[in-house]
């Protein structure tokens, strides 16, 4: 590792990806003396795992800290706020992580000179180590710190290298906020069931088991989304029926291309 108690790895935030992101380093073993946790609101169940690793807390960072790696995960608009009070505490060797959306490498590299950036974006799905995590890293990122950051990620599910920024507003409408299309999927779904004649809580339930568990066949099969519903679709059949609509002109293809454009046009005007 390339960070250590002496040179430890400080975490600005310990929110839910932040804290997602925490859970699953302390799970993959992670040396909890060489971690530093920066924030002055915790919540219950991170306080919780702050004790049980015995993780140092400080609620602002002190000129004491001289850390090898910060991850930056507050909330875009808390920047302004948070990134002077990190000044004295980020070195020329400091690599600074972020995974803040629409917060740009140069808005680091503004405030704490050339440094090595790595802007980052993970989905919640971290949250149950099955995220993705796609990274652009600047040109100051070293070998062993991309290794380092593969490494860490790795530990809360898949990573991704970018060769360019511009993908990251990309990057944001389709995995970033993707998971929010996938519930919202599993809402339609509930309630055309429900529309249909269905109890409100057996559509309910049958919606959520369907869209967890095509999931993981998706993910463990290794076949593409297309083979697999090819796979359960039967000629002239009942899933064919529903398809017939879903793949029309005005289904969901056109929709999910216009979502996603908005998502990604947003991300670049809070980018700028």
């Amino acid at each position: 590792m390339i960070f250590s108690k002496e040179r430890p790895f400080l975490l600005v935030g310990a929110g839910k990806m932040g804290g997602a992101m925490l859970s699953g380093w302390m799970a993959d073993g992670i040396d909890p003396d060489a971690v530093v946790v920066s924030d002055p609101h915790l919540a219950a169940d991170m306080e919780v795992l702050l004790k049980r690793h015995s993780i140092r807390h400080v609620t602002s960072a002190g000129e004491d800290l001289r850390p090898s790696i910060v991850l930056i995960a507050v909330k875009p608009q808390l920047m302004d706020q948070v990134l002077p009070g990190l000044k004295a505490v980020v070195q020329p060797d400091t690599l600074v992580l972020s995974v803040a959306a629409g917060t740009p490498v140069s808005r680091f590299q503004d405030q704490f000179g050339q440094v090595p950036v790595c802007r980052c974006m993970p989905n919640t799905p971290a949250m149950v180590k099955r995220g993705i995590t796609a990274v652009y890293p600047t040109e100051e990122v070293s070998a062993a710190q991309k290794q380092e950051v593969d490494g860490l990620l790795s530990a809360v599910g898949k990573v991704v290298w970018l060769d360019s920024e511009d993908q990251i507003n990309l990057v944001t409408a389709v995995s970033g906020s993707g998971p929010a299309y996938v519930f919202y999927l599993a809402e339609a779904l509930s309630e055309a069931g429900r529309a249909a004649g269905l109890p409100e809580d057996l559509a309910s339930e049958l919606a959520v088991a369907t869209v967890c568990g095509a999931g993981e066949l998706m993910h463990r099969s290794g076949d593409t989304p297309a083979t697999l519903r090819k796979n359960v679709t039967s000629p002239n059949g009942t899933t064919a029926a529903a398809l017939d609509v879903l793949m029309s002109g005005d289904g969901l293809q056109p929709v999910m291309t216009a979502a996603v454009a908005a998502a990604a046009r947003r991300a670049r005007e809070l980018a700028d």
